[in-house]
């Protein structure tokens, strides 16, 4: 009824109508605050592939027997951590598509070290309740009310976040339809800042009024992290490690030589066996060994034979005598590859932005305009770089990203990266590039993150 010139009139509205309008709502309200490229199938730009067939048969059976156990006894909360390299992020990834075809994924967030959404810890449960609003009617009815009564709580702190997102409409929910789902959060290490990846995981013991929610966290063993599972209302938290494996890295190389083999009209019988139980060896059964050199050895624009040999080749660097690196044929590896950018191109500035870990936020022609460089001239420098390196196409715009962590760890590692160690020098020189930058053109400032 509306009152009109002192007149009511009479406006027939179904219900239904106004409830799908405020999930409409509800729903934009939630995408406009999700990081929807941190989701397992976000797309092109996502770049996690998952397992290699017949790989990692066994963890990722002991993580589907536990997402299904709906016991009382049973852990709603498991963390799977593991060194760099492992291949943490491809088990996740695999998990992720088996719960989905089996429609019991609840949400993934995949975070990205220096990434301007994946990297945020404000969009994770956004980015979450989004998701089981997606498969969950009652669910998406629940948070709708609330939403739409109150759109702040987007802006609220993480504890809120949780608390008000994910907890209070699953409880408004109705619970006949509610059905065991997990979600799945990797690389928490890779979320901005040690005190946001503590927070998050302090807030998890909350969930425990959500009996049909089941969290996995895969990260890598850091000591703050390790800490917090620790304290009294996660110590009885289960822990799953993710070792290495020598027999799925050598089903993985050899499935992955063979390809490049075919693609690339290399003779039958390439490579020799022994070349690959020497590049087994080398691995320690971690992936990211394995997967560099796949990338460096089928590189279009060289022999793949001839990439091989630089790789098997490689003999140690001579290092500080007190060191010894926790990954010394993947940084050989590492140096290998940077060696082969020609002197006369700006590779230290380039790695300078890649160290610095904001590099995503910035198009290649931005930091072109912050180094001082032509756009062809970053192509150029990067373009013998790409098994470390990506290229993403976005808005029209082209990005840079490096594939693993451990890079910006090499980079950032005087030891272990030497002459391409990112140098409080460097740290100084880029700083004034970018104090220079914004001076000259303003229209930067809400492009450029100076952290």
């Amino acid at each position: 009824m509306f009152l009109i010139d002192r007149r009511w009139y009479a406006i027939p509205i179904k219900i239904s109508s106004l409830l799908f309008l405020t999930e409409d709502i509800a729903l934009r309200i939630l995408y406009d605050a999700s990081a929807t490229d941190a989701t397992h199938d976000a797309g092109e730009s996502f770049t996690h592939p998952p397992c290699h067939p017949n790989t990692r048969l066994e963890i990722l059976d002991h993580l589907t027997t536990w997402s299904q156990d709906t016991s009382d006894s049973a852990s709603h909360i498991l963390w799977m951590h593991g060194p760099a390299g492992t291949g943490k992020s491809a088990i996740a990834q695999s998990l992720c598509e088996e719960l989905q075809a089996q429609h019991s994924l609840g949400g993934s967030f995949f975070f990205k070290r220096g990434h301007p959404s994946r990297g945020n810890a404000a969009k994770l449960w956004p980015t979450i309740a989004y998701q089981l609003a997606l498969i969950s009617p009652s669910f998406k009815v629940a948070i709708a009310l609330r939403l739409t009564s109150d759109p702040s709580v987007i802006d609220k702190s993480l504890p809120a976040q949780l608390q008000r997102l994910l907890i209070d409409p699953y409880d408004d929910a109705d619970a006949s339809n509610n059905r065991s789902l997990v979600i799945v959060i990797d690389g928490l290490d890779e979320c901005e800042g040690d005190v946001r990846q503590e927070e998050i995981v302090r807030s998890f013991p909350n969930l425990a009024s959500c009996p049909m929610l089941r969290i996995l966290i895969v990260s890598r063993p850091e000591v703050h992290i390790k800490q917090v599972f620790g304290e009294a209302a996660l110590s009885s938290c289960p822990h799953l490690t993710v070792p290495g494996s020598y027999n799925d890295v050598k089903l993985y190389l050899t499935a992955a030589f063979e390809e490049i083999r075919k693609d690339r009209g290399v003779v039958a019988g390439w490579p020799e066996k022994d070349l690959i139980r020497r590049i087994l060896d080398e691995s320690s059964g971690h992936f990211i060994y394995a997967a560099t050199v796949i990338r460096f050895v089928e590189d279009k624009y060289c022999d793949p034979v001839d990439q091989l040999a630089i790789v098997t080749e490689l003999q140690p660097s001579e290092q500080n005598s007190n060191f010894v690196s926790p990954f010394p044929a993947l940084d050989e590896l590492y140096l290998q590859i940077l060696r082969k950018v020609p002197v006369q191109l700006p590779l230290s500035r380039v790695l300078s932005v890649i160290a610095a870990k904001f590099n995503s936020n910035l198009s290649i022609a931005q930091i072109g305009q912050l180094l001082g460089l032509k756009h062809k001239t970053i192509l150029l420098t990067i373009r013998p770089l790409h098994s470390l390196i990506e290229i993403e196409e976005t808005g029209g715009d082209q990005h840079m990203s490096v594939y693993h962590a451990s890079f910006l760890d090499f980079l950032c590692d005087r030891n272990r990266s030497q002459n391409f160690h990112f140098s409080d020098i460097d740290q100084q020189d880029l700083a004034k590039n970018m104090l220079d930058a914004l001076s000259k053109d303003s229209s930067h400032n809400d492009k450029l993150d100076l952290q």
